[in-house]
């Protein structure tokens, strides 16, 4: 096989462990083991990257001083009240602050010397859009293959509704880019019908040879159980099953791993012991507590085009997952999960597809 120069872009990259950080890093250090030569960009802060550098044989280059962004790679939030202001002002109307992005993008590209493959990562879009602005303007310097992976839809975002008007950015990126990446097949109908024959499925993937779970788990004392990720108010919506786990003369322990818990607050002292709040942990650090889970709580997105990559995660620890739909709940099969038996759990079907190598195997196709 040759040997390729890979750029991947991507807003968040390690030690950031959001699923589209996770989906560059992951990518990046597998084509790195199989000899290519990698160049990681991200919007970094002051993590000191020499030594992932030589343990993973990757450059990581930062994204060009960006004036508005208020999160870095680290997780260090800006408190500047300005960025905030106007943040709160332009979020919807401007993409505020990511569509900055866009206009760093074509430095980037034209500043690093025959590409062989260029992928751009989002969310945030805007750096899909900066890559198509750049190859619009000189697309005899653009990198031979060019891969846009996208982790949710943009105009078809069901959880998100965008301004008319940015459909004409996210037309013509999908007129420029070779192949379109997404993580399910149901995310296809995420985008405009004419660039369909443009889309490939890969979905997330992990190296599975660095995950160490516990190997001797054991029931717990009281049924133990865990969710991890993002809420969304009527969406990803955990308040119905709160307030039915409330309602039950059952001793329980539920442990939750997130960074936004505004919709736990009412619950946090009705609860008390039974229910445990924690902010998010380094991603092998968390699939090691959540395989001595009795079982795993995935909250349904409610749409076919979005899936939680977290669900890859629950499956990797081999624990049960209770799925439950936030606008209904299925109150006999909580039931049964409380009780040890998992029999309606949710599966995850070939597990072996999210293994990193055969990931990175479907993506070097795409670049052919």
């Amino acid at each position: 096989m040759e040997n390729k120069k890979i750029v991947i872009i991507s807003n968040y990259i390690y030690p950031m462990t959001n699923p589209r950080a996770t989906r560059a890093t992951e990518l990046a250090k597998q084509f790195a083991r199989l000899g290519h030569d990698v160049v990681l960009y991200g919007v970094l802060g002051s993590f000191d990257y020499e030594s992932f550098e030589k343990d993973n044989n990757i450059k990581v280059k930062n994204i060009r001083k960006l004036l508005f962004a208020t999160l870095n790679s680290d997780g260090v939030h800006s408190k500047n009240i300005l960025k905030r202001a106007l943040v709160k002002l332009f979020r919807k109307s401007l993409e505020f602050p990511s569509i900055e992005l866009m206009f760093k993008i074509p430095r980037i590209i034209r500043g690093e010397q025959d590409i062989d493959l260029l992928i751009t990562i989002a969310n945030p879009h805007s750096i899909h859009w900066g890559a198509a602005l750049y190859k619009s303007l000189s697309s005899k310097q653009f990198p031979k293959k060019w891969l846009a992976d996208c982790g949710d839809p943009f105009m078809g975002n069901k959880f998100e509704k965008h301004y008319f008007y940015f459909k004409y950015l996210e037309k013509h990126f999908c007129r420029q880019v070779d192949q379109i990446i997404v993580p399910i097949e149901g995310a296809i109908k995420g985008y405009y019908s004419e660039f369909h024959d443009k889309i490939s499925v890969i979905p997330q993937g992990f190296d599975f040879k660095s995950i160490t779970l516990n190997k001797d788990y054991k029931k717990n004392v009281i049924p133990t159980f865990a969710y991890s990720g993002t809420f969304y108010q009527d969406i990803r919506d955990p308040r119905e099953l709160l307030d039915y786990l409330m309602s039950q003369d059952l001793n329980f322990k539920f442990i939750i791993f997130t960074n936004n818990p505004h919709l736990l607050g009412p619950y946090i002292d009705k609860l008390g012991e039974k229910m445990e709040i924690n902010s998010y942990i380094p991603r092998f650090e968390l699939l090691h507590v959540l395989s001595t889970m009795d079982f795993l709580v995935n909250l349904e997105n409610g749409t076919q085009i979005q899936s939680p990559s977290k669900l890859i995660d629950y499956a990797l620890t081999g624990r049960p997952i209770l799925s439950v739909n936030s606008k209904g709940l299925n109150k006999t099969k909580i039931d049964q999960f409380l009780r040890g038996d998992y029999s309606g759990g949710l599966v995850v079907d070939n597990i072996e597809q999210y293994n990193i190598q055969n990931v990175v195997s479907e993506f070097l196709k795409c670049a052919d």
